[in-house]
């Protein structure tokens, strides 16, 4: 190794020394002063405007910064993110393990020890994203599981009465909505590494009885459910919020995405997916022929899926029902998938939820990741 590859690992090596301004063009952090270099990518490789680069021509110490802040990049976007299951035997809030008993709370559904932990005064019971629930959070997530593979409401309630839980088909969608909330805010915040080619459709339903579509975007390869809109016309509905969440959730457009012939898509796409930099643009494959590769089987498998699933529901109440939201979080990160040999799609898009019971790790982290933030509500008492 040189000295100008030393220098440039210096650099990369500092954070904040090499920002990334686009796929094409970075600024460098100067080592001698309180100034950046401009770092681009051009026809004939890396250019730099520094004095090395510029009037010796070498292959200078802030180009070998770039080259190794974008090999590092890309070792950190192929880790995979993993969601374990929730030590409830520590505290929630300071993950200490120096707990004292502080009585029992009692409800329908038992009886539940109280902890303070002895170095933060927190005080918590060991059904972490349960509380104030009278069912136990097997019998939530067992009833989350039964509908969104496919059970009715009503089948779901049965179903939990033959295993002593007496509770409402009302109260099993409150659970639903209640904690498919709680784990898209904490889902949201965590990027997918997803492919280069994506694919769009719609799927037609009802909502309070009302025909509307379902505009939904996946990623090619890993089966990932990126994005949904519910629009009320099929060939003229304004889809470009799709595009914009799509883009949002990802971090990034795709290189290609493959659509049906309708000219909403194409308008969503050249208005929100084009810039005047023509190596930026995604390329809209509009076709549905099955005589090639590139058709839209895929989608039309996914839109199956769910169209199995809304015979079930039959009818929306809102257009903004959680029910969408689970269909998604049960798509993405609970059902395995045939096509992945048996991995979800958020597996594939390097998100491994771990444990038997996704649906427990994923309510669990999300509280967590509340009472951390100090969202949870609850005052801690100080010792």
């Amino acid at each position: 190794m040189n000295v100008r590859e030393t220098r440039g690992e210096a650099i990369a090596r500092q954070f904040g020394w090499v920002r990334r301004i686009d796929e094409f063009n970075y600024k460098v952090h100067s080592q001698s002063g309180d100034f950046e270099y401009d770092v681009m990518s051009g026809e004939l490789g890396w250019l730099c405007s520094c004095p090395d680069a510029m009037y010796r021509g070498m292959k200078c110490k802030h180009i070998h910064a770039v080259e190794l802040a974008f090999i590092l990049r890309k070792i950190v976007a192929r880790q995979a993110i993993a969601i374990s299951p929730v030590n409830v035997q520590a505290c929630p809030k300071c993950a200490s393990q120096k707990l004292m008993k502080g009585g029992l709370r009692h409800n329908k559904a038992g009886d539940l020890q109280k902890f303070r932990c002895k170095d933060c005064g927190y005080w918590f019971t060991i059904n972490l994203g349960f509380e104030k629930v009278q069912a136990t959070p097997q019998a939530i997530t067992g009833a989350m599981q039964l509908y969104f593979s496919g059970e009715s409401l009503r089948n779901v309630q049965k179903f939990l009465r033959l295993q002593g839980v007496k509770v409402s088909h009302v109260c099993v969608y409150k659970w639903i909505g209640k904690y498919t909330k709680l784990m898209s805010e904490y889902l949201e915040k965590i990027t997918p590494q997803l492919g280069d080619q994506w694919r769009a459709d719609e799927m037609y339903l009802k909502v309070k009885g009302n025909p509307k579509w379902l505009y939904a975007m996946i990623d090619d390869e890993t089966r990932f459910w990126i994005a949904k809109q519910v629009g009320d016309r099929k060939w003229h509905e304004d889809v470009r919020p799709l595009w914009r969440e799509a883009r949002e959730v990802a971090g990034k457009q795709p290189k290609t995405l493959i659509t049906d012939g309708a000219e909403n898509f194409a308008t969503a796409n050249r208005k929100e997916y084009y810039s005047n930099l023509k190596a930026k643009n995604t390329v809209h494959i509009r076709d549905i022929a099955f005589h090639n590769d590139r058709h839209n089987n895929k989608m039309e498998r996914f839109n199956g899926g769910l169209r199995d699933r809304e015979k079930t529901f039959r009818s929306l109440k809102t257009e903004d029902s959680p029910i969408l939201e689970g269909m998604q979080i049960y798509h993405n990160f609970v059902r395995p998938h045939m096509g992945l040999n048996g991995k979800t799609p958020a597996d594939a898009a390097g998100i491994q939820v771990e444990g038997e019971n996704k649906w427990l790790t994923i309510i669990q982290n999300a509280q967590l990741t509340r009472v951390n933030s100090g969202q949870d509500g609850r005052e801690k008492t100080k010792s």
